[in-house]
């Protein structure tokens, strides 16, 4: 069988999260229009029944497995937070069988396309450049790009795609199958993703926090869970106990809304995609907690499970 790991990697916003979910069919990984959503990486696994180049396996075998890497967008960072993001990204590099790079199609190329670019230069695996959102884009300016692009390195692959509509994603994902090596499962047929069932929850609730706020609030925040309690019995309650940090007073408000307004539809819509993903009922208790420069804190960062810098 096929088998290997998978980096996707891109610049923030480029749609890298929405691709990692369609691909895995579930939500493993919080979506949002807000640059630097995703701030550690997330690998998610999925299994293929068929796969380029390899034999008919039997019943219930997979031909192949893809353990696709979720990673922050590559920025220049200017906070200890973000230095600890675009390191778990490009730490990723080093160490999978194939790289997709997701260049958001809609947008203009520019310097930090320039930068990614050269962080990929050392790169030695199988590099597939994926234009997304082809959806926003008119068809005759495609061809323009992608061959305004191929300047940028040897791709193995570029492939447009759509992650919202599905659009190219299923080419895209054979185009994956055979470049990776020949080789056993690197996990169980039934294995999902590496996060968390804490960070998870955590994660739901930032972005409820990131639908809901203001577009200055976003990179001010973070959500720390302090108790999980999981049921006692099949059917029973799951108990959450989570802080979201803000940095100054000024936005602690903004998080409580008038008369804990914002706080409860935050509370509401993350309770139910919670419950939806752990197929449980759920009571959430969210506080809100003024740290200020916590994006320079290295202990709230390693709260967080933001990686050091090895």
């Amino acid at each position: 069988m096929r088998s290997g790991t998978v980096s996707i990697v891109g610049r923030p916003n480029a749609g890298k999260s929405t691709l990692l979910n369609l691909i895995v069919g579930e939500k493993i990984a919080i979506v949002s229009d807000k640059p630097q959503t995703t701030r550690t990486r997330i690998l998610g696994v999925k299994n293929y029944a068929e796969a380029p180049g390899t034999p008919k396996r039997p019943e219930g075998a997979p031909a192949a497995q893809a353990v696709f890497v979720d990673t922050p967008g590559i920025h220049r960072p200017l906070h200890r937070m973000n230095v600890r993001m675009v390191d778990a990204a490009v730490e990723t590099l080093r160490e999978v069988d194939v790289v997709v790079l997701v260049h958001d199609a809609s947008a203009r190329p520019g310097h930090g396309d320039e930068y990614v670019t050269k962080l990929l230069a050392d790169v030695t695996v199988p590099v597939v450049l994926v234009l997304n959102k082809i959806d926003l884009v008119a068809k005759n300016r495609l061809l323009p790009l992608i061959d305004q692009l191929r300047g940028w390195r040897d791709f193995a692959a570029i492939v447009p795609i759509s992650a919202s509509t599905g659009e190219g994603v299923e080419a895209l994902e054979q185009e994956i199958l055979g470049l990776l090596p020949e080789g056993e499962a690197l996990f169980p047929d039934d294995y999902l993703t590496d996060q968390a069932e804490r960070t998870l929850v955590s994660e739901i609730v930032r972005e409820k926090v990131l639908a809901n706020t203001r577009d200055e609030l976003p990179f001010s925040t973070a959500v720390a869970v302090d108790q999980f309690d999981e049921p006692e019995r099949e059917g029973g309650l799951l108990r959450v106990f989570c802080t979201i940090y803000v940095e100054t007073e000024s936005q602690k408000p903004i998080v409580i809304g008038r008369a804990g307004s914002m706080i409860k539809k935050i509370g509401t819509e993350a309770r139910l995609d919670i419950a939806q993903f752990f197929n449980c009922k759920v009571y959430l208790d969210l506080r809100v907690k003024v740290k200020p420069d916590w994006r320079d804190d290295e202990r709230v960062l390693d709260s967080l499970g933001l990686p050091r810098r090895s």
